[in-house]
């Protein structure tokens, strides 16, 4: 369905249907803008109350106070002390010290007399909270301080002219000093400092792809624009924006707006709203809750059993460690190292990470939104073709051309370094050494066409090189078949359709038409030329360019592809080029839908043709972030990669925003991740380092949560049959200390490969069907080893609780830690897929430690005793039979549900 069909068939538009996304500038500023653009110079001046040399000293000062500093708002990184409070916003961080707070109450302040105080608990939750936070907030603190490293150390200036003591001075002002109605001079490699009205220009070119995204330059002439609308400001040919650069040329320019007021000030007031959430910030969010809800319902359970079977101070005692024992305490640290270790590998690949959670944004990133130029574009222009009047490559062509571009005394533009980068040295030695320049004919804004003399044997040769038509207006003859032939109807035609095909491949069109004097008109010209003279050509053939796509370009793309990740591409620039870039790195173009079509949709419709939309072309800022939310809307993970003032809006609203360290300060602020090489296949590299990241991340949730939601179910049938505690409060802190740390390994373990090769996101909803069906299966194992030691070993009164204590503590333990192995893979565990060589080791020390404290001063100081020897088959029987059954629930889970981890 096309776009124009859409739009006929959508239903009638919500409340909040049709959503204009143009308003950068507001209405007055459009219209300021507009009125300068429709002035004529004189007029222009006598609106900012300046002159052609510039403001008087005294001017300067009210109007600063009256405008401010030329100046926009830039976000700086908070104060060490700012990022070091924000890390402790993570709700199981808030639960550690709400837990720490009431086991200080109990354990210390509380404590029996007798006793005396017992720091352990509240030492080892401080130690978790105090690791945890400062892990995250060095690392996040490290990359805004790197991030913030990248911008330019260099104060940008302008050449100005003012009046000092009545006489007009040109100096070299910081650009924050500018005030409406300054007069500046402008030159190639300027930037421009404010939005400006050209009133001089000669040759004058301006690069607005950071605004517009199109990679060709704009032409600027100081023609005053009767009918321009205000809502076309960007388009308008006599107007200059903040940010922008010079390309090739001169002028002079008035200042019209300054700081806020400008395109790219108004553009950095938008972003001043909160970022919005991420996709992992949800995800996170929505898990820990679930945990929240489920630890405010088992904890005051066990709480109220053994409060009512038992003492209540023993209770209370107990209900703390239960709570701790449901918490995953390591969760924020266990997060923390991972995306620690996701960052400085990423960092291997020249990729600065400003925010540690846009590493799992990038695995779940099901959907790449990208510009054009400079990512998969070379975001240069090159000469694609040198051809003749029949459309074949012609090697005359490109000599004549070259000819042109190289004796040219003016600043060479895009297009004339793309000529000579083309002929090469060889030819141009050879030009050189042939030829010498005569006179030239130099371009202007009218003709559209430059010209040089050049000495050719005995007479001159006139080469001009221009616009199709504007060349084609001053020839009368072509080159056709090796034979010169006058411009017929019929030629004029042929020529026409050959031009057009390639405009329609997006390609920039020059042509070359040559004149030869004879010796008598040579001398007749006295050897001095003008536009006149620009008459009776012939036409040789024609120069194709095009900014090419990048050779890695295509690769990327299909790999992000086979990843899971679609490519979109949102640019600023024309329909026609999109599809001619987009079609030669592999992108389906389809039907393409523009800024303006964009504008005419409801959401509703919108919401339908977004997701079927590859390509969305001379769309701009406000457009580009609609889409990314729609798309966001829509339940998808999107990644955002942009470099230009014109990118910010969707950056921020993007789940991961991705810069480039060459790009404008606004899109790096904006970004969550910056790139030190703008490569579409850096960020393959990142999606697979995201979802393993993820891997490792979702592994010890759903062993932890499962873990532990079997272990507090068989507590509350231990506190509902037994008459007495079925762990010793301080056990459980060490039994969940050990496995805690036998965990920190996690993000160094393997990850499936089929977990990596489709975009994984957070799902709280899976995480308690893992829950349900895993769970139980440790209480079945943990119900046996009650029965176990109740009948066999006569753990059955109170006076063998540490007996009947001791064989719990070793089967939870150990089964709890041995399981990790077969939940970190779908697969067969030790024999399909083996855990890390770190997780290894962790692993069989926790196993170690389980069966060894017993036995120990430290474990039996806490109240276990040691354990007959008789015990231990019973165990193996029991953890063998654990493996099996968890094995065969995986695998009817996986059939199920389609999904594992």
């Amino acid at each position: 369905m096309s776009v124009s069909e859409a739009t006929t068939a959508a239903p009638k538009p919500r409340k909040s249907g049709l959503r204009k996304t143009t308003a950068i500038l507001t209405d007055d500023q459009s219209s300021t803008l507009a009125r300068f653009a429709r002035l004529k110079t004189p007029g222009v001046f006598a609106d900012l109350g300046t002159t052609n040399n510039g403001l008087n000293e005294d001017q300067i000062e009210p109007l600063r106070r009256s405008h401010g500093l030329n100046e926009v708002r830039h976000d700086r990184p908070a104060p060490a002390i700012v990022q070091l409070l924000a890390t402790f916003k993570n709700p199981f961080i808030l639960i550690l010290l709400f837990i720490g707070s009431i086991m200080y109450l109990t354990d210390v302040f509380m404590a029996d007399p007798e006793e005396g105080p017992d720091y352990k608990g509240v030492i080892t939750v401080t130690v978790m909270v105090t690791v945890s936070v400062g892990l995250r907030f060095w690392q996040e603190y490290r990359s805004s301080r790197a991030a913030e490293a990248l911008k330019a150390m260099v104060t940008t200036t302008a050449a100005v002219t003012r009046q000092v003591n009545g006489k007009p001075v040109t100096a070299e002002l910081p650009i924050e000093q500018l005030v409406p109605g300054d007069v500046v001079q402008l030159a190639a490699g300027d930037m421009i400092p404010g939005d400006v009205r050209i009133i001089r220009a000669k040759d004058l070119q301006i690069n607005q792809a950071m605004l517009t995204g199109e990679s060709m330059p704009a032409e600027k002439s100081a023609e005053p624009i009767a009918d321009l609308d205000p809502a076309h400001v960007l388009d308008a040919g006599n107007l200059g924006f903040m940010g922008t650069s010079v390309i090739s040329g001169s002028g002079t320019a008035a200042v019209v707006s300054t700081g806020r007021n400008t395109y790219f000030g108004a553009m950095t007031a938008g972003l001043a709203a909160k970022r919005p959430e991420t996709s992992f910030d949800i995800g996170v969010r929505k898990v820990s809750f679930m945990l929240i809800k489920f630890m405010c319902v088992m904890v005051p359970a066990v709480f109220v059993i053994n409060g009512l079977t038992k003492s209540w101070t023993e209770a209370l005692l107990f209900g703390v460690a239960v709570a701790v024992g449901l918490t995953p305490e390591m969760l924020p640290l266990v997060v923390t190292a991972n995306l620690a270790k996701g960052a400085m590998s990423m960092s291997k690949h020249k990729v600065i990470i400003k925010q540690l959670n846009s590493i799992q944004n990038f695995g779940a990133m099901d959907v790449l939104c990208t510009d054009k130029t400079g990512t998969l574009t070379e975001d240069r222009i090159v000469l694609e073709e040198h051809l003749d009047t029949d459309g074949l490559a012609s090697e005359h062509t490109l000599r004549l051309a070259a000819m042109n571009s190289q004796f040219q005394t003016g600043l060479r533009n895009m297009l004339d370094k793309a000529v000579l980068e083309a002929a090469g040295s060889e030819m141009l030695d050879g030009i050189r050494r042939d030829h010498g320049l005569i006179d030239e004919i130099p371009f202007d804004f009218k003709r559209r066409r430059m010209s040089v003399v050049v000495d050719d044997g005995d007479a001159d040769l006139i080469i001009t090189k221009g616009a199709v038509e504007e060349v084609l207006s001053v020839c009368t003859s072509a080159r056709l078949g090796g034979a010169t032939q006058d411009l017929t109807p019929g030629l004029m035609a042929h020529l026409d359709r050959l031009v057009a095909g390639y405009n329609a491949q997006g390609k920039r069109v020059l042509a070359v038409a040559i004149r030869r004097l004879s010796s008598d008109e040579t001398i007749a010209h006295a050897r001095e030329y003008s536009t006149a003279d620009e008459s009776e050509m012939t036409l040789v053939g024609f120069l194709t360019f095009l900014d090419p796509p990048k050779q890695s370009a295509a690769a990327a793309i299909a790999a992000l592809r086979e990843h899971g990740t679609a490519v979109k591409v949102i640019t600023g620039d024309n329909p026609i080029i999109a599809e001619t870039v987009c079609g030669k790195v592999g992108i389906d173009v389809g039907t393409i839908v523009t800024g303006p079509e964009i504008d005419t949709l409801d959401d509703e419709t919108f919401d339908r043709i977004v997701d079927e939309t590859n390509v969305f072309a001379k769309v701009n800022p406000m457009q580009k972030a609609r889409i990314v939310e729609t798309l966001k809307r829509r339940g998808h993970t999107v990644g955002f990669l942009g470099d230009g003032v014109n990118d910010a809006p969707a950056l921020r609203a993007a789940d991961v925003g991705i810069s480039v360290d060459t790009a404008v300060d606004i899109a790096r602020e904006s970004a969550d991740i910056i790139l030190l090489e703008k490569d579409l296949g850096v960020l393959e590299n990142g999606v697979i380092e995201g979802r393993r990241t993820f891997g490792n991340i979702i592994k010890y949730i759903k062993m932890t949560a499962s873990s532990n939601f079997g272990n507090m179910f068989s507590v509350l049938v231990a506190s509902a049959l037994l008459p007495f505690l079925p762990m010793i409060p301080a056990v459980v802190l060490v039994q969940n200390l050990i496995y805690d740390l036998s965990m920190l390994t996690i993000p160094w373990d393997r990850v499936d490969r089929e977990f990596l090769v489709k975009p994984q996101k957070w799902a709280s909803d899976g995480l308690a069907k893992f829950m349900i069906f895993i769970g139980p299966i440790s209480s079945i194992f943990d119900i046996t080893t009650y029965a176990l030691m109740w009948f066999v070993f006569a753990a059955n009164s109170p006076e063998h609780a540490a007996l009947f204590q001791s064989g719990w503590f070793i089967e939870s333990l150990i089964s709890q830690t041995l399981i990790v192995h077969m939940i970190r893979t779908q697969r067969i565990p030790f024999i399909q897929s083996r855990a890390s060589w770190p997780v290894l080791l962790t692993t069989g020390a926790a196993c170690i430690f389980g069966l060894v404290f017993p036995f120990t001063g430290w474990g039996q100081s806490l109240g276990l005793v040691p354990l007959p020897w008789s015990y231990f088959p019973w165990l193996v029987l029991t953890l063998g039979s654990y493996c099996l059954l968890t094995q065969f629930v995986k695998v009817r889970f996986i059939r199920r549900f389609g999904t594992w981890l």
